[in-house]
């Protein structure tokens, strides 16, 4: 997952967007937004989302769960959560399907 803030933090600064910004926006602080940049923190469906959202960019050009995360097992845990979500009635984006 440091792939994935290694390119947050590419892709935040090719935009002009403060840690600050993000943090204002993700409506947290700007020390928890520091920890995903810094890959502190496991960057799960819902803090993904919201960043992509606020990059204006796909989930996928973040990380793309499939190709850089399938090989260790993640993508079971993804497809597990996709279950989870579908029964528990929890709105999924289209881009995840």
């Amino acid at each position: 997952m440091k792939v994935c803030g290694q390119n947050i933090r590419k892709i935040r600064r090719s935009k002009d967007f403060t840690q600050e910004y993000m943090a204002f926006e993700m409506g947290i602080s700007q020390k928890a937004y520091s920890d995903i940049e810094n890959s502190k923190v496991k960057i799960n469906l819902e803090i993904l989302t919201k960043i992509s959202d606020i990059l204006e960019i796909k989930p996928s050009d973040i990380c793309s769960i499939s190709h850089k995360c399938g090989n260790d097992g993640n993508e079971d845990r993804y497809q597990s959560l996709l279950e989870y979500m579908k029964k528990n009635n929890i709105s999924i984006p289209e881009e995840y399907l």
